[in-house]
């Protein structure tokens, strides 16, 4: 098990870890099987998107901002970060990505993302790495 901190800088922010879960799944020497990502908080989701074009990540939030808007809803919640909750759950709080010959079987243009929603902050995500016995 490895804990990754990721920090956000903006109140909504996409931010990219993939290198950093290469270099820990490296660093384990596991050679095939999933890897797990859980992020420890309420606030903040995790998603695999594109990494190429930083204006998916944009329209991502755009849209989420649009869906669910911090002010103006009616929230209850005394911190104001009602929006936060919802967007983060939306989301969800886990990946899987399925690893082979020790290298991430993700997509040409896929990367791991925390997706910040009450920020900026250090957050802490949890790497689990399950070998597989196949070959």
């Amino acid at each position: 098990m490895y804990i990754i901190k990721v920090r956000s800088r903006e109140r909504e922010e996409m931010v990219e870890f993939t290198d950093e879960v290469r270099r820990r799944l490296k660093e384990s020497g596991a050679r095939n099987g999933l890897c797990v990502l859980y992020v420890r908080h309420t606030t903040a989701g995790l998603t695999v998107n594109e990494n190429a074009d930083p204006d998916v990540q944009r329209d991502m939030l755009l849209a989420l901002r649009k869906l669910v808007p911090q002010h103006g809803m009616g929230f209850r919640h005394g911190e104001e970060n009602s929006d936060a909750h919802i967007k983060a759950s939306l989301l969800g709080s886990s990946v899987t990505v399925p690893f082979q010959n020790g290298e991430l079987l993700l997509g040409r243009w896929q990367g791991i993302f925390l997706c910040e929603f009450d920020g900026g902050r250090e957050r802490e995500v949890v790497m689990m790495l399950q070998e597989s016995s196949m070959k």
